[in-house]
């Protein structure tokens, strides 16, 4: 609180400060919670504050037609003037290869207790779907291009494209481009 306090008074915001809500770049990103992206993804796609709605989570994973992340696209697009998306996955993802089974052993290592989980499993909910990472990043960004490009919401017309970013590099790998898809698609 004391380094917001000061960053406040000394106006550090100021270079941040930008003319609206709307991205100025009129694109949305879904891409992985992953530290080191806070900065780098940005930087590597040449974005500055205000240029993009940026939506993270644990692998950029769409798993729901009509969940948080589909429904942020949606409000990005009809509300907030984005024009396009980007999924950007990236290599080295702490979702490659995550066991379900493992996550559950911490919950109750940290304190759930057994009784919960089962009260949850047998209430139709599907741990081991929900905690599900991914085998290759590749295929997972193409199964969430896949979620909103074919979501009877999507505008028509709205590119959504699949990348690949570098950790370390921020180099971009492009998996689908969403400009040929409409090419061939319309």
């Amino acid at each position: 609180m004391a380094y917001n306090k000061d960053f406040v008074e000394s106006k550090a915001y100021e270079e941040y400060l930008t003319s609206t809500k709307f991205p100025d770049k009129r694109v949305v990103i879904v891409t992985c919670m992953d530290a080191r992206l806070t900065e780098l993804l940005p930087k590597a796609m040449n974005l500055k504050n205000g240029d993009a709605k940026i939506i993270k989570n644990a692998g950029a994973i769409l798993t729901s037609p009509f969940g948080n992340i589909m429904r942020s696209i949606l409000v990005a697009l009809y509300e907030l003037n984005a024009n396009e998306v980007f999924i950007i996955g990236h290599h080295e993802c702490g979702m490659t290869g995550i066991d379900p089974n493992n996550v559950v052993a911490h919950m109750e290592a940290r304190g759930v207790e057994q009784h919960v989980i089962h009260t949850l499993r047998h209430s139709g909910i599907n741990l081991n779907r929900w905690l599900t990472g991914f085998d290759s990043v590749r295929e997972s960004v193409e199964n969430s291009v896949d979620i909103v490009r074919n979501h009877p919401l999507l505008p028509p017309g709205t590119p959504v494209h699949g990348l690949i970013i570098h950790p370390d590099t921020g180099e971009l790998e492009m998996v689908t481009d969403g400009y040929q898809y409409l090419q061939i698609h319309d």
